[in-house]
């Protein structure tokens, strides 16, 4: 089915780890850490903006950030037994920005890399959040609970694009746009299935399996994603359950898992 991972198939990090231990493959090492860069910038981004950080100088601390976690291989020092990826880079993140001196001398502003894309899209989706953030009236709330909400946003985001890739390619693009609202938790009331039934000039029963099998599709794509930098099933479970512990608690994220 889409986006189920192989039972042994060897997640990101996995890939990554041993690319810093060896030579293996490194061209599927470099592609494996630059898709979970990208995936992590976002969260990375709003624990420097909710630090106080511009947001020209938050862009160029993140890039700095993984030019120097590719050139000094920090990657290679994780240890998944004792936490979460996010963690670890959060943790490298923090250690970092408290030896300034040294990312100067060696980094140089990114040392000329531009391995993680500036994507305007998550530099919006990040203000936004802290905008809602702030507006929320929870301005006492920690920088690292600010990146655990952009994480769960970032990877909400992320499985509804490649869900929304995939009834393209498919060929029910229209299809994915009528039906994405019943992947919406507290947004504009839901269309009956009878209204939508119309519209779409489809019988109401088939209606209702389009939405049980987009659901079932999500739920799967995104646990794929949660698979990516995890060792087991039981896991993966353990991170959902934090993302849905993340979702209840963060205005503004409202995509149901």
């Amino acid at each position: 089915m889409y986006g189920q991972a192989e039972p042994f198939a060897p997640t990101q990090w996995s890939v990554i780890l041993a690319a810093g231990k060896s030579q293996t493959n490194p061209e599927a090492s470099r592609a494996a850490l630059a898709q979970l860069c990208e995936t992590y910038w976002p969260p990375l981004y709003t624990f420097l903006r909710a630090r106080g950080h511009s947001k020209h100088d938050a862009q160029d601390l993140t890039q700095d950030f993984f030019a120097y976690l590719i050139e000094r291989k920090i990657y290679a020092r994780a240890n998944r037994e004792k936490g979460k990826f996010r963690s670890f880079l959060l943790a490298s993140l923090k250690n970092f920005l408290s030896d300034a001196r040294d990312r100067e001398q060696t980094l140089k502003r990114g040392g000329g890399h531009h391995f993680v894309p500036l994507h305007e899209n998550q530099t919006e989706a990040v203000e936004s959040l802290l905008e809602t953030h702030h507006a929320s009236g929870q301005g006492a709330i920690g920088e690292d609970r600010l990146f655990e909400r952009s994480w769960a946003a970032t990877l909400v985001a992320t499985t509804l694009d490649r869900v929304a890739a995939a009834y393209k390619a498919e060929g029910k693009e229209n299809v994915f746009k009528e039906l994405r609202t019943f992947l919406t938790i507290g947004a504009a009331p839901l269309p009956t299935y009878a209204q939508l039934a119309v519209r779409l000039g489809t019988a109401e029963s088939t209606l209702r399996s389009h939405v049980t099998r987009l659901r079932a599709r999500y739920r799967e794509v995104l646990r794929a994603e949660v698979r990516r930098t995890v060792n087991t099933e039981a896991e993966v479970d353990a991170e959902l359950r934090q993302l849905l512990r993340v979702l209840s608690n963060a205005p503004g994220i409202e995509l149901k898992t």
